[in-house]
């Protein structure tokens, strides 16, 4: 059977509405040294894409035109380059691309970037897994170093990062409330939040009967609402926070990071380990084909998406 060359991806060839999202025939990739090539079984919509795609972050993650977006990716190896250890054409994996990519048919991609998939999920659903998860991860237990007995709020328990923030926190033994509208409260349930607090009815601070030891804000908020939030943290607390820096006062004593995700592949391994045990549920609340990735971003925009968001060429 004669391999095709070419390929459909969805690209950008300028910044704008989603509007500018165009569908184009081009050449298949062939992967380079230490590369595999991996046919796309779905890349995963996360909303700084939509950001990238308005053009709002040119200043610190510049991206050159026509560019494909898609950095979350799972999908099977069909090809490897020279010196790409690790897989056999076959091989069901799962990976963070940071050069993105993957709203295509195919992709390539580093061979030392990617781990095995999850054994137990469709390995679509895998596709949410990397970079919510591991964003998840480093809050949690790198720098929130969550711990048993510990009180934690999730602010934003319903997005796509917050699910896996709400579980690993859980896993970790401590008691979780968490921020969640009508639409998200029962998805927010099964993943484990013990207390769930609707954050349209009024302050956070004041749904609580005791401050928690940790803060994870999973929601951009501009200065006055990220000051309202700080009275639901103890003295000497932590924030930890996904969006964008916080500064409590200085004379709460309260700790404040802000995390900026990273690619680790071992840890990746870790949350795929995790999600083969049955610890970290993937919440994947939708699926569209790679036609319609335009309306996902117009779905995002208005507010209409909930969890992960798959994208499936």
């Amino acid at each position: 059977m004669t391999k095709t060359t070419t390929m459909r991806a969805a690209r950008l060839h300028a910044f704008g509405d989603a509007s500018v999202i165009r569908h184009d025939e081009v050449p298949r990739p062939r992967p380079g040294a230490g590369e595999v090539l991996l046919r796309v079984a779905a890349t995963s919509f996360n909303p700084t894409e939509a950001a990238l795609r308005a053009g709002l972050l040119q200043s610190f993650l510049p991206v050159r035109l026509p560019y494909s977006p898609g950095w979350d990716v799972a999908g099977t190896v069909e090809e490897l380059g020279q010196e790409a250890r690790g897989f056999a054409v076959g091989d069901r994996v799962v990976g963070w691309l940071e050069e993105a990519g993957a709203a295509a048919e195919y992709v390539r991609a580093p061979a030392a970037r990617l781990v095995p998939a999850p054994r137990s999920v469709p390995l679509a659903h895998a596709a949410a897994l990397p970079l919510a998860g591991l964003t998840a991860w480093q809050a949690v237990v790198e720098h929130g170093r969550v711990a048993a007995g510990q009180r934690v709020l999730v602010n934003g328990a319903g997005g796509g990062i917050g699910g896996f923030v709400t579980r690993l926190a859980k896993h970790a033994g401590a008691e979780v409330f968490a921020t969640a509208s009508a639409r998200s409260a029962r998805a927010v349930r099964r993943q484990g939040a013990d207390h769930l607090i609707d954050h349209t009815a009024g302050p956070v601070a004041a749904a609580l009967d005791h401050p928690v030891d940790t803060l994870f804000n999973l929601v951009p908020l501009a200065p006055p609402a990220a000051a309202a939030l700080t009275p639901a943290v103890r003295p000497g607390g932590l924030v930890v926070s996904v969006t964008g820096p916080i500064e409590p006062p200085a004379t709460t004593g309260i700790r404040s990071v802000h995390v900026t995700a990273r690619n680790d592949p071992a840890q990746l391994a870790a949350l795929v380990r995790l999600v083969d045990a049955g610890t970290l549920v993937l919440d994947i609340s939708a699926s569209y084909p790679l036609s319609d990735l335009a309306e996902v971003h117009r779905r995002s925009e208005a507010g209409r998406l909930r969890g992960k968001v798959l994208v499936v060429p």
